[in-house]
């Protein structure tokens, strides 16, 4: 049994948003192994009072850009992280973000860290964006990175409001014909931040700790055992119709799914990303 010190209680509370004696207990009954703590945490039905506590929030700005290539194109996104939105909006920092994802382009950056080794104007990207700090005054650094291609890539940024930067970038990689409706996907991306593309695409232990959760949660519910499984499948195709894109309803049309959506175009989608600033982990 791990020990259950402050500091594993400090980061349980931190993920979930549950208070401290519901975090202990949670840890106590999972034997200190964080992530069944988590899962009792969700199967107790324990609500986050509020923004997650001890964590700084990342400003910064998302910069993003499609090429063409040889098999079609590929689209990069590249944030860059600030401590204040002053810096994240300002023409400067913009400019240095459309810089480090032109390096990002140059390089064929595979993710961040192939992008940080990536050579700049002067030495790599990690020390050019280390210089920058200098300049702006404050702890800058590049964060998520996301590279998709395709047949067609279709890329939407969205600003939060008029005087900012771009903080969420969606990026769709469909066939030629499924193109036709890109643009309508990348905007249910946006919006919905969906975390897989297929069923199939979640993750084998992600699908055990939904059922499992659901088992608990249902149970705890006082429903009758024969009828649980049951209502697990039925937890379990709501948590993919919430979190698989091809699941999801068109936001525009409800009655259909995004995956309709391809079909009635005789298109498919090929891979999604989807970045938003502050979203990534935290330093």
């Amino acid at each position: 049994m791990a020990a259950i010190t402050a500091a594993l209680i400090k980061q349980v509370r931190e993920e979930t948003g549950a208070g401290m004696m519901d975090v202990k207990k949670a840890l106590t009954e999972a034997e200190g192994d964080v992530a069944r703590a988590k899962e009792i945490i969700r199967a107790k039905g324990i609500q986050a009072a509020g923004k997650r506590e001890g964590r700084k929030a990342q400003e910064g700005t998302i910069a993003s850009k499609v090429v063409e290539t040889a098999e079609g194109e590929t689209a990069y996104a590249v944030e860059l992280n600030s401590e204040t939105d002053f810096v994240a909006k300002t023409p400067k920092f913009v400019e240095f973000a459309d810089t480090v994802l032109g390096y990002a382009v140059s390089a064929d950056a595979a993710d961040a860290e192939a992008l940080l080794a990536a050579p700049a104007e002067n030495g790599t990207v990690k020390e050019s964006v280390e210089e920058a700090a200098a300049l702006f005054g404050e702890h800058v650094k590049v964060g998520q990175f996301a590279k998709i291609s395709g047949e067609h890539v279709e890329v939407y940024a969205h600003k939060k409001s008029a005087e900012m930067p771009p903080s969420i970038v969606a990026m769709i990689a469909t066939d030629a014909a499924g193109a036709a409706v890109a643009h309508e996907a990348a905007l249910q991306i946006s919006a919905m931040g969906a975390q897989w593309l297929t069923r199939e695409d979640v993750p084998a232990d992600v699908v055990e700790s939904e059922r499992r959760v659901a088992t608990e949660k249902s149970l705890a519910e006082g429903k009758p055992e024969k009828i649980v499984p049951k209502i697990v499948e039925g937890r379990l195709n709501a948590f993919y119709k919430e979190n698989v894109l091809l699941e999801q309803a068109f936001v525009k049309d409800p009655s259909k799914t995004v995956g309709k959506l391809f079909e009635e175009v005789g298109g498919k989608a090929l891979a999604f990303a989807r970045v938003e600033v502050g979203k990534g982990e935290a330093e």
